[in-house]
């Protein structure tokens, strides 16, 4: 390649020869033994050297908060598990979910929603429960047809949410949602943790912890739910 291509090239792109190591130390060590002619580039070198630890340092700082977050959630969330499985009676295990499980898990209201008939409403006259029209899960959730349900959904609340939060809609402004399996022949159900925060709960969060949870919470629900 001819000298003036050459020239061109790193005019057009400096970046070939700064970000290039062996070239940085060639043209340093030219300048050493040179006449003076050549630009003093080792201030060049510091600096990119300098910016690039600063990125590194940023991004160690992000990995170390990231994996404080992912600890502090975990602890969190086993020690919700270990509260549900505490009570004995299915009043109490209720006031556990509504109580010390949306304390520990830092959000503003809990709903255990269960399908019934109308017959079976008078069941959910209890705090924390919620009663749904039989397709009501798959109906609020909002399923999609020939697509498996999903596990966990996490987003902003809609226009329905009355029908889970009912009279703390206007303050719940995201929410998860857990499909429970309830066993083979039961009806669908799902739990429901509501929070003012609208970030609290979006779609591109990860719900590994919340897949642990939900397998926790229906296993012991099954207890009284026969």
């Amino acid at each position: 390649m001819e000298r003036a291509a050459i020239r061109d090239l790193i005019l057009d792109d400096p970046a070939l020869v700064l970000d290039d190591g062996d070239v940085m130390r060639a043209l340093v060590t030219a300048q050493d033994n040179g006449d003076g002619r050549i630009t003093d580039l080792r201030g060049v070198l510091v600096d990119r050297l300098e910016g690039r630890l600063g990125a590194l340092e940023q991004t160690h700082r992000s990995v170390i908060a990231a994996a404080y977050e992912n600890l502090s959630g975990t602890q969190q969330v086993h020690r919700a598990v270990l509260e549900i499985l505490e009570p004995t009676g299915f009043s109490d295990f209720l006031a556990t979910m509504t109580g010390p499980v949306a304390d520990i898990l830092t959000v503003d209201t809990v709903r255990l929603a269960l399908e019934l008939t109308d017959a079976e409403r008078a069941i959910a006259a209890a705090p924390g429960l919620v009663a749904l029209p039989v397709g009501g899960v798959d109906s609020y959730i909002g399923a999609v047809r020939d697509r498996d349900p999903a596990r966990i959904t996490l987003r902003a609340t809609g226009a329905n949410a009355t029908a889970v939060f009912e009279e703390e809609t206007l303050r719940i402004r995201s929410e998860a949602l857990m499909r429970l399996d309830l066993g083979e022949g039961r009806r669908a159900a799902m739990l429901v943790f509501g929070a003012g925060d609208p970030d609290r709960f979006a779609p591109d969060q990860g719900s590994d912890l919340l897949e642990f949870f939900t397998g926790c919470f229906e296993r012991a629900v099954r207890r009284w739910l026969v």
